[in-house]
């Protein structure tokens, strides 16, 4: 659910993650505040709003523990421009590979199409009629519109109204000896279908319309050009080529959305758009940069680690604020989030570049998840994993039943394996959850009908083997 960010109090962002992931409340009232800074400085002065720098933050913890996860019910929640990416994808500038400033890229495009999905909402209704018009065009070749649409009876559109451009009038007889054919009688026609159309009845209806090809022309990529370079330098290059339009036959359910479509993109500004999406990027854009351990370079070690500094000082003026060039035009970065995590098991924060440190002022700590909470994900969040197997079965007809002290059990398993063994956090309890269910998944097509009782001997009988051999629980990943 995406909620108006304006609308937000730190508190409520707290109470929304808190229906999806368990525990890690210091991160969680630090991302909250990070949000509420943003709008906060939207009603600041234009004077003084230049002057607040956003406070950037890192996420320390553990896989498994929920950093990713607040990444995702953020881009979720908020109506802010929202990209995730992943540090370990970028390589320094003379490498083969993404450049870091195709992640301001990526918020850009996030930001246009959410502009432009609001706009195509506000004139949704307008398209729709236009949009209906077109489809009885396509059903009545032969029979105009109505008058009250705006068009005499023997004009058709060009391959279909919306997609084929401007009406045509067809050569013929003149139109005093048209008269045979009453005009009355057409609008009669007309409506009738126009009553089936809103009806459902003509869904399956199979009738021909014009289509926009996004085929884009072949090209050759000479070396030492990167695909980055590409994207800004040719970014709208098929409008060279000018989009090619063919007939195809189709049902009127899916001419409708492919008319829908082009009516919306007809009545919305594309500059309006682009000079929207600019600013509410650069203004409210947030970049969440996960697997950022994985670039830091460690003391005495060489070779790729070059390469992982590299990375650093090529994100650090994007961080800092810098004009990147994409094809909607030039952005600043100066007042973009940026939301940084890793696990940093390998390394450690300090290993980072000086410069880079001192633009993350803001570090949060997750916790390691403990048997109580590997309980509460099992049972207390929305999408917990208890229910997504409850339901998954019930389509089958087969009902699950989870005693309390089976719950208890898994946990304690979980628990120990990831004491033992590699900590991998809540993902363990995927892999527990698939061993414990796999046969009762295998044969519930066999026992429709009934319902399955997960008790704590249960889980003993199924894990047991789990829990007993350690070489084999390594293997559970």
């Amino acid at each position: 659910m995406k909620i108006d960010l304006d609308t937000l109090t730190p508190k409520q962002i707290v109470e929304e993650l808190d229906k999806y992931i368990v525990g890690q409340t210091k991160a969680k009232k630090a991302v909250a505040i990070a949000l509420r800074n943003r709008t906060r400085r939207q009603r600041l002065s234009e004077e003084m709003r230049d002057e607040v720098a956003p406070k950037n933050i890192i996420m320390i913890g553990p896989t498994g523990v929920g950093k990713t996860e607040i990444a995702r019910r953020l881009s979720r929640l908020c109506g802010a421009p929202f990209v995730k990416v992943e540090a370990t994808k970028y390589t320094e500038v003379g490498y083969v590979g993404r450049d870091v400033e195709s992640m301001i890229r990526d918020l850009v495009s996030v930001s246009v199409s959410m502009v432009k999905t609001e706009l195509q909402e506000q004139v949704r209704e307008e398209a729709e009629k236009r949009a209906e018009e077109a489809l009885l065009d396509l059903l009545l070749p032969g029979i105009g519109k109505t008058p009250a649409t705006g068009r005499a009876p023997g004009v058709r559109a060009a391959g279909g109204g919306a997609a084929g451009g401007g009406p045509r009038i067809h050569p013929g007889p003149a139109p005093v000896e048209q008269s045979s054919s009453p005009p009355a009688a057409a609008s009669g026609t007309r409506e009738k279908f126009r009553e089936k159309l809103r009806a459902g009845e003509l869904e399956d209806k199979t009738v021909e319309v014009n289509v926009t090809s996004n085929q884009f022309p072949a090209i050759e990529i000479f070396s030492g050009t990167s695909l980055e370079e590409m994207d800004v330098n040719i970014g709208n290059l098929g409008n060279i080529f000018g989009g090619r339009k063919k007939r195809k036959k189709t049902t009127v359910a899916r001419a409708r959305d492919i008319l829908l479509a082009e009516e919306m993109d007809k009545l919305i500004d594309m500059e309006r758009v682009t000079e929207q999406a600019v600013k509410r990027a650069e203004q409210m854009g947030i970049v969440f940069v996960d697997e950022l351990d994985k670039i830091a370079s460690r003391q005495n070690v060489s070779g790729v680690d070059v390469s992982r500094e590299g990375v650093q000082r090529d994100i650090l003026p994007i961080v800092e604020g810098s004009k990147v060039n994409t094809r909607y035009g030039m952005i600043d970065t100066s007042h973009i989030l940026f939301i940084a995590a890793g696990a940093f098991h390998m390394s450690k924060p300090s290993d980072l570049i000086p410069e880079l440190q001192g633009r993350f002022p803001l570090r949060v700590e997750l916790q390691a998840l403990t048997s109580e909470d590997f309980i509460k994900i099992l049972t207390q969040p929305r999408n917990a994993l208890i229910r997504q197997y409850e339901e998954l079965l019930r389509t089958e007809d087969v009902e699950l039943c989870f005693e309390e002290p089976a719950i208890k059990r898994i946990a304690e398993i979980a628990s120990d394996v990831n004491s033992r063994t590699e900590n991998i956090g809540a993902r363990r309890l995927h892999t527990i959850m698939e061993s414990l269910l796999e046969e009762v998944s295998f044969t519930a097509t066999d026992i429709q009908g009934q319902t399955v009782t997960i008790t704590r001997n249960y889980v003993d009988e199924r894990l047991n083997d789990i829990v007993e051999d350690q070489d084999l629980s390594r293997f559970i990943l």
